[in-house]
């Protein structure tokens, strides 16, 4: 399957003084899959080493972290002369050993000529961790998402509509094929973006097996809360929060409340399983602002904020949002969950690299996301799961402070207007066009 992240480890891979690679996701985005497709595609001499399923190799890290001793020290315990050259080095979960993360520094400061990758589910957990220490300045970094619904489209047959609804975006006129990829939106909110998911998907056309795969997934995260949590007592709190999401979501008011997770459920007791959780990749954290001046994040109320799962998918099949919801009017209505749609809208602005937030007026108006594009003001977005877009909040946030943008994500049609409509299946292209203009304004 085509991932757009290829394109930044070509990048990578061209740079003339280029660091290790150190790459982070949580289980099941498909880390492992892309790495090896990387190296198959673009290097005669690779290995690819998994720390987690071969312990041995962890092993080879307890001496001298000289590069080229780890290297003999590699080829020693695999059996086969690993110092050849051209060669990749791809070093899988990482995190099994501290040793092999502090590598990463030697391998960077002896000017070790062999390309260096290392990845892992939990790298965020592992660094976090007060025995762990991460390279700083040592390695470039990269974060791996679940699939974007345009990499979905292409998955399963559909890029060339995506080209059109792309071009459409920027012409800033009606998609004549709207409907069809209405459908298409609301099967990516049962499917997700987990690799296997969509691969189940593109394979069957069934969301049934999607969902089974998510099952799976949703078994290994708890499994990983019990195998990598401090203690017993965070393992439960942190399955409670993660258990919470969609409760959290399926509320009229998104905003994240303790006593949702369990009854007089505290911050202080709950604020450490969060933190477990982002930095197991698991879920994204929507800070409010009380402000749509620029930068949002010295705006931020830390206690008031929003989480969502990282896959929709998750969400869907966590929420026992049945497949036969694509198929009539009343499961659609389960598919139009204002939850579902935020989720769905934030985890593609996430996978850009974008820092959502929410700005609320002394709660008597809420705009469900700002962003930040470079401009001298937060741009508003409001999200709308249905057509029916009344509302007064951006009206509210527009007079307030003036954005030079205002837009409205939903189930209608582009539309020019001084709310710009964006339709569902193209939030993607917001988000990239969001990107593009933060970066060519230097933000």
């Amino acid at each position: 399957m085509e991932r757009t992240a290829m394109g930044e480890l070509l990048a990578w891979k061209e740079r003339g003084h280029r660091k290790p690679l150190l790459m982070f996701g949580a289980r099941q985005v498909g880390k492992s899959y892309l790495l090896e497709q990387f190296a198959k595609e673009n290097y005669e001499n690779y290995a690819l080493l998994n720390l987690e399923s071969d312990p041995r190799i962890a092993q080879a890290f307890e001496g001298s972290l000289e590069p080229r001793n780890v290297i003999s020290n590699l080829g020693q315990v695999l059996g086969w002369p690993l110092d050849v050259k051209g060669m990749l080095y791809v070093f899988d979960e990482v995190q099994v050993s501290n040793r092999a993360l502090v590598a990463l520094k030697y391998f960077q400061e002896s000017g070790f000529p062999h390309p260096v990758i290392a990845a892992g589910s939990l790298l965020g957990v592992a660094v976090n961790q007060k025995d762990y220490s991460l390279p700083v300045g040592k390695v470039e970094t990269m974060i791996l998402h679940p699939m974007t619904f345009d990499e979905f489209m292409v998955a399963t047959g559909h890029g060339l509509m995506m080209e059109g609804i792309r071009e459409a975006y920027a012409e800033g006129r009606a998609y004549q094929l709207h409907d069809q990829a209405m459908d298409l939106y609301r099967a990516y909110l049962l499917v997700g973006g987990m690799p296997e998911a969509v691969s189940e998907y593109a394979r069957s056309g069934d969301a049934r097996e999607a969902a089974r795969v998510h099952r799976d997934i949703l078994s290994l995260y708890l499994a990983d809360m019990a195998k990598y949590a401090p203690n017993p007592t965070d393992v439960a709190r942190a399955r409670d929060v993660w258990n919470s999401v969609p409760g959290q979501l399926a509320k009229e008011n998104h905003k994240f409340q303790y006593k949702k997770v369990r009854s007089g459920g505290r911050a202080s007791q709950y604020e450490g399983a969060i933190s477990w959780l982002l930095s197991a990749g698991l879920v994204t954290k929507c800070m409010r602002v009380s402000s749509g001046q620029v930068p949002l994040r010295l705006q931020e109320d830390v206690s008031a904020f929003k989480i969502y799962a990282n896959d929709v998918g998750l969400l869907s099949t966590m929420s026992g949002v049945p497949a036969s919801a694509l198929f009539d009017a009343r499961g659609r209505s389960l598919l139009d969950a204002g939850g579902l749609t935020e989720n769905y809208v934030i985890q593609q602005m996430v996978a850009r690299g974008i820092d959502p937030h929410y700005w609320t007026s002394e709660g008597r108006a809420e705009v469900d996301l700002v962003v930040e594009d470079g401009s001298a003001k937060a741009i508003p977005v409001e999200i709308k799961s249905t057509e029916n877009v009344r509302s007064k909040s951006l009206k509210v946030y527009r007079q307030r402070y003036d954005p030079e943008r205002a837009i409205r994500v939903s189930a209608r049609n582009f539309g020019p207007g001084e709310v710009e409509s964006v339709p569902l299946y193209a939030a993607g292209c917001l988000a990239d066009d969001l990107k593009a203009r933060r970066e060519g304004m230097g933000g």
